[in-house]
């Protein structure tokens, strides 16, 4: 796969999985990549991202986490009529994979972060 098309697979199924999780949490006090986020005007390495800004008391502030990705994605190919591609999260490996005599392989690293407000005891 050329570099082109691996940032365009990467960037669909990680805006698809953005909007999965969203419909998957709608009935949860959780969101995922919430809107009226205001800064927390610290360093990028802070725990809290912001907090969330609406029509909340003042104090009621949501604060807004940041969860942090970071995918191995490994592609297989070999002299077989069996090739693969998979990802790898931790130690866990997701996909298929070829056997093979002679086989090469590359693997490319994605970090990102999305924002989510974690769910709450209680909703408000």
């Amino acid at each position: 796969m050329d570099l082109r098309n691996f940032i365009r697979e990467a960037l669909v199924q990680i805006a698809q999985g953005i909007d999965d999780a969203s419909a998957e949490l709608k009935d949860s006090t959780a969101i995922v990549n919430p809107a009226n986020v205001v800064g927390t005007g610290g360093s990028s390495d802070a725990k809290v991202y912001g907090y969330l800004t609406n029509d909340r008391p003042e104090s009621v502030r949501l604060a807004v986490q940041r969860v942090d990705f970071d995918v191995a994605v490994v592609a297989t190919t070999g002299t077989e009529t069996k090739g693969g591609i998979g990802i790898l999260v931790g130690s866990i490996g997701l996909g298929g994979q070829g056997k093979s005599d002679t086989s090469s392989s590359s693997q490319s690293r994605i970090q990102f972060s999305v924002p989510m407000v974690l769910p709450a005891s209680r909703k408000f």
